[in-house]
């Protein structure tokens, strides 16, 4: 069973235990430095791409359809061998999925947690 959580990195409160932490993120949180994140590895293959984030704009009547749209990228490469890599993580030691967005409930990060849960 995949342990996943989500944290918004702005109020992450730091590691505990082995959990792999990776920012999914497609662009660099806003106001912090490299050094302030604590992450195991930047993942930009398995963000949304730019014109589906774009499209979406964090507008909670498009949720549902934002959703559908990004489950369906990531069923395509580069994404898929990402969502892979990201499923064995969690499967081992645990993920921490950080992301910036102030809706995390929302979010592409909670979709991407939905979907490793899920497995293959």
């Amino acid at each position: 069973m995949a342990r996943v959580q989500v944290v918004r990195v702005y109020e992450d409160p730091g590691r505990s235990g082995r959990a792999r932490r990776v920012l999914v993120d497609r662009l660099w949180p806003r106001g912090l430095s490299k050094d302030a994140v604590d992450a195991d590895e930047w993942m930009t293959a398995v963000a949304p791409s730019t014109q589906l984030r774009r499209w979406y704009g964090h507008a909670p009547e498009r949720f549902g359809e934002f959703a559908a749209r990004y489950r369906e990228e990531l069923s395509h490469e580069p994404a898929a061998s990402a969502l892979d890599a990201l499923r064995q993580h969690a499967s081992r030691d645990g993920l921490i999925l950080l992301t910036a967005t102030r809706d995390v409930a929302r979010s592409a990060a909670e979709v991407l947690c939905e979907e490793i849960e899920r497995g293959p």
